[in-house]
């Protein structure tokens, strides 16, 4: 897609890098034009007009005008800084984490209007969320099947048989689920329990407004986790760097727990 010397799009707030003594390089995500790299000038000296509105997790509208390498950011206008993601260290880690699988799974200037769409709704989702895990799961379950690697949930993957009600197997190089037979076959394929199975699936097919009203329980949820992390780490080649900040969270709540509960009366 051509776009003019100067255009004004909305943008989703990746990530920055810093550039240089008041630069940065901004990395955003559009409805028209996905994902593009851009520099704000100055953004680092005190009292810049552009610093406020592009900080990660906000959705800003942007002027920018065509650069050799880069576009530059002329002038924005925060459309809504989602300050429940900013106040609150677990909901600002879930909401880095969507931000990474985005930047991590999309070309530049690759229009994929769902997937803005999708970490809008997140970002929302979020911000009234007391627990995001289960928000997490449905985001890269749909996040995936708008990239092209909606894990197969239905049927085995090897021999096509239709998936029974009993414990299968998630192999994340052949995409999808094992039926028993087949997945004693593959060393590296995991487990799935009949639970995971099921939520997974709900998850896949429904909206948010369905698949928010699943309770489920944490040996559930970590089974779920586990198997997403797996598919994601096998599909990037490598770990997403904000679930060792999740993992840190949980084993600082769960010392803070523990302290708690033993300290003397």
């Amino acid at each position: 897609m051509t776009t003019p010397r100067v255009y004004k799009t909305e943008a989703i707030i990746l990530k920055r890098i810093n550039l240089g003594e008041a630069d940065r390089i901004m990395t955003l995500y559009t409805p028209q034009l996905g994902k593009i790299k851009a520099i704000a000038k100055g953004a680092r000296r005190p009292g810049s007009k552009l610093g406020g509105h592009i900080e990660p997790l906000t959705h800003s509208l942007i002027m920018l005008a065509r650069g050799r390498n880069f576009d530059i950011i002329t002038q924005t206008q925060t459309i809504n800084s989602f300050l429940p993601l900013r106040n609150d260290l677990w909901r600002t880690t879930w909401g880095l984490y969507a931000c990474e699988l985005v930047d991590s799974f999309t070309e530049e200037r690759l229009a994929n209007r769902p997937i803005f769409d999708l970490l809008l709704n997140t970002f929302n989702w979020l911000c009234e969320a007391n627990n995001g895990e289960n928000i997490l799961r449905y985001f890269e379950l749909h996040l995936l099947n708008y990239l092209g690697y909606r894990p197969q949930l239905r049927q085995c993957v090897t021999c096509n048989s239709p998936l029974q009600p009993i414990p299968n197997f998630f192999s994340p190089h052949q995409g999808g689920v094992l039926c028993p037979n087949c997945g004693l076959q593959e060393p590296v394929a995991r487990p799935l329990s009949v639970n995971a199975l099921k939520v997974l699936r709900l998850w896949q097919n429904s909206d948010y407004t369905t698949a928010r009203r699943i309770r489920i329980n944490p040996q559930l949820a970590s089974e779920i986790e586990q198997v997403m992390r797996e598919y994601i780490r096998y599909l990037l080649e490598r770990e997403v760097k904000s679930t060792a900040w999740l993992d840190k969270l949980r084993q600082e709540t769960q010392r803070i727990v523990v302290d708690n509960l033993t300290k003397p009366n």
